[in-house]
């Protein structure tokens, strides 16, 4: 906390704090989520967002689920956001659009490290603008969580592909949302394998009836999204698609639900490009399985030894468990 200190004092406008951390590792997940708590009590008025690598599905730590709740319970009290990375999918970003045989960590790196360049790079204030941002951190978390209870934020890249495939490529504005926005109802993870068939509820406010099928079709409902475009002509993109409030939860006005940055500068290699920064139900399914896999394995006592000889009660496991489904509940009636 000395060290963090100094680098404070040399800011002339602190704006927050982005926490970059494993979720289910011992160390990484128990040690970040200590830091974010002393960060939230010496900086209260700080921001404070956590980049978390969400775990393997099928993963070789035991013990995982259990680090995994215990880690998101405490991130859920003293961060303000939490924007996940799931391991499982950048895995398949680097085999299916990569086109990567022997992946390595590094690449798995550099498709993170891609994805949030796509939207912490520099971008103008406003439409028209030749001003950068000074606070996209903030501008960030204003846009994106309205409500404490929804602090779940993921991010999808449109294109994302190997050097020789973007030889032979090309874009437009107009093909690039519609495939983006089909990735965020759809709840598709990169633009390889999107389902077509999922379209937004007739209404925002569906019969019982709708609930059902919409659920049956697995359609994403938003809370809030961001658009980041960059690169050629981004001043004629038609976002129209992303304002329709069928999107949207009921009680978030679509004006206030959806934002867009914009750059003419391209990123990386592509002559165009668009990230979306989503706070949706994107998580629902991922975070039960979690859930549901820790309550199994604590309601047989497996391995809770290993956690109360480091003083971590049964009574932190329930807080934890208690805190998680309720998020789970919010995030499904959305």
């Amino acid at each position: 906390m000395n060290l963090i200190q100094k680098e404070v004092e040399k800011c002339d406008c602190l704006s927050g704090f982005f926490i970059i951390m494993s979720m289910a590792g011992g160390t990484g997940s128990g040690l970040g989520a200590f830091v974010t708590q002393n960060l939230q009590d010496h900086y209260s008025n700080s921001l404070k967002m956590n980049q978390i690598i969400w775990p393997y599905g099928t993963g070789e730590v035991i013990v995982q689920n259990y680090n995994s709740i215990l880690t998101l319970s405490h991130l859920y009290r003293s961060s303000d956001a939490l924007l996940v990375h799931e391991n499982d999918a950048v895995h398949k970003i680097c085999a299916k659009l990569m086109n990567i045989k022997q992946i390595s960590f590094s690449d798995i790196n550099q498709v993170l490290a891609h994805q949030l360049g796509s939207v912490f790079q520099p971008t103008y204030s406003m439409e028209g603008s030749y001003h950068y941002r000074r606070n996209p951190l903030g501008e960030l978390m204003e846009n994106l969580v309205p409500h404490p209870e929804f602090k779940m934020l993921g991010i999808r890249n449109i294109p994302q592909m190997s050097e020789n495939s973007l030889a032979y490529s090309t874009f437009t504005w107009a093909g690039l949302l519609k495939h983006l926005r089909q990735m965020l109802i759809s709840n598709s993870k990169m633009e390889e394998g999107i389902d077509w068939q999922v379209r937004p509820p007739l209404s925002r406010l569906p019969t019982l009836g709708k609930v059902s099928l919409n659920r049956e079709l697995h359609f994403n409902t938003s809370i809030a999204n961001l658009v980041i475009l960059r690169g050629k002509d981004v001043h004629s993109a038609d976002l129209g698609g992303f304002k329709d409030p069928a999107l949207y939860t009921s009680w978030l006005a679509p004006v206030n639900a959806f934002n867009v940055w914009k750059t003419q500068r391209a990123f990386s290699k592509y002559e165009k490009s668009a990230a979306l920064v989503s706070n949706s139900q994107f998580l629902l399914k991922p975070l039960d399985t979690i859930v549901g896999k820790a309550w199994n394995m604590f309601a047989s006592k497996a391995y809770i030894h290993q956690y109360t000889k480091f003083g971590i009660e049964e009574e932190d496991f329930l807080d934890s468990f208690t805190l998680l489904e309720q998020v789970v509940a919010s995030y499904c009636n959305l």
